[in-house]
């Protein structure tokens, strides 16, 4: 999220500059696994001469100069597993307790170590950009020589995350806004994961806070990213709860995405991720059947509930979790619409209710339904596929339908296998 091109900037502030003079110092805190190999870092960039244990040492030099700035970035590296936290925070507290010393850290995450009196008011957790502030932030990386369309849509596959605009406007520099897009389409994350680490590569970076102790303490919560790879509308702790997921303890795995900012929560309490993670996600660690199949039960009973008590005051209770969950709803039912697949009559079924719900909310036509048609002959149940000519027929208004004829007579032959007389009435007032 910019954590040490933030730290960066601060060091290199005019105003810093003045006050600390030639005592500001950068430790990169990556290499260190315990508090010992922490304070040789830092006595390494106070020039000292290595040894056994430096703490003592350090923090005699800091206190006995001027003035000084000490950075620590990527602190979590060393303070993150539970055999070291302690030490490490016992260190952090010793050198505040230097009064001429002024110390930052950065962090993945949204926690900040104990033991510590950090000046208040916290400073917050760094979020996505605004999007006129990672425009400029494209444009003076890859000039303003592209149709400004064309950088909205590049920034929309970065939801505003500084790596990800700084890695892509880099890319485009070279290729082009137009390339870009269509490697996108191929490539995903791979295309902005070519450099060797978590600055460079986009890849590393996220697998880095993926290996977090706070991530592996929980480990499950690795199964719930995976299933928000596919959610752009995020999940309610209702869904959470309700959707009855076989993950145990699944707030304790939503607290430890949230720790280590691998998801967030939005304005509406949706647990999110953002979009080059859930790339990430879905690339690497998609989300199986077994995890997506609970919750396609759970949209699967509201599309019912919804379709059954249509016209009625009680409908309107369902439709404004339907229509959080809008998005959502679609990828999980497109997921279940391939040959072999064993929700795949659900999904069918699922396919009429939603463009009835879709019609009848006023979202848009959805065209990529229609391919639905070509596995009908792919599912053995006739009420699922009768069910979805009658909708498809009957919502023509906002999509074509190809080769209507022979779909017709194909629905007639799977209605006379049915006792549905109510369907087939239905059928063919809509053809």
């Amino acid at each position: 999220m910019g954590k040490t091109s933030l730290a960066q900037a601060v060091l290199h502030h005019e105003e810093i500059v003045i006050k600390y003079q030639g005592n500001r110092f950068f430790v990169a805190c990556d290499t260190a696994a315990s508090k010992v190999e922490l304070a040789g870092l830092i006595g390494a960039h106070l020039g000292m001469k290595p040894g056994n244990d430096l703490t003592q040492a350090v923090l005699f030099r800091l206190s006995e100069g001027s003035p000084t700035l000490l950075i620590l970035d990527n602190l979590e590296t060393v303070w993150e597993p539970a055999e070291s936290r302690k030490e490490v925070e016992e260190f952090l507290s010793l050198l505040t307790d230097i009064t001429s010393l002024a110390l930052m850290i950065t962090m993945r995450g949204a926690e900040r170590p104990s033991k510590v009196q950090w000046t208040q008011p916290f400073l917050p957790s760094l979020e996505p950009l605004a999007q006129e502030a990672a425009r400029k932030v494209f444009i003076a990386i890859a000039e303003d020589r592209h149709p400004m369309e064309e950088i909205d849509q590049v920034l929309s596959l970065t939801d505003n995350m500084p790596l990800s605009i700084n890695l892509l406007a880099h890319a485009v520099d070279v290729e082009g806004t137009t390339a870009i897009l269509s490697r996108w389409q191929r490539e995903h994350t791979s295309v902005i994961s070519e450099g060797y680490d978590r600055r460079s590569n986009l890849e590393s970076s996220i697998s880095l806070s993926l290996e977090s102790p706070r991530i592996i303490s929980a480990p499950q919560s690795q199964e719930l990213l995976s299933l928000l790879s596919i959610l752009p509308d995020g999940l309610s702790d209702v869904e959470l709860k309700q959707s009855k997921f076989a993950i145990q303890d699944i707030l304790d795995c939503k607290r430890a995405l949230l720790r280590t900012a691998l998801a967030y929560v939005d304005d509406h309490k949706q647990l999110k991720a953002l979009v080059p993670i859930r790339e990430y996600m879905a690339k690497f660690r998609p989300p199986t059947n077994e995890m997506i199949g609970p919750l396609f039960k759970h949209f699967q009973e509201l599309l019912q509930v919804y379709v059954t008590d249509q016209g009625k005051q009680s409908a309107a209770l369902y439709v404004e979790r339907l229509t959080s969950n809008y998005t959502n709803i679609l990828n999980i039912i497109q997921n279940g619409l391939h040959p072999g697949h064993p929700n795949l009559a659900d999904s069918i079924s699922c396919t009429s209710h939603f463009i009835r719900f879709s019609a009848a909310t006023g979202n848009d036509a959805i065209p990529q339904m229609v391919k639905v048609i070509n596995l009908l002959p792919h599912s053995e149940d006739h009420q699922a596929k009768a069910s979805f000519t009658v909708r498809l027929f009957g919502d023509r208004q906002s999509h074509s339908v190809p080769h209507p004829e022979a779909l017709i007579a194909q629905t007639f032959e799977w209605l006379k296998t049915l006792d549905d007389p109510d369907l087939e009435s239905m059928f063919t007032f809509s053809v």
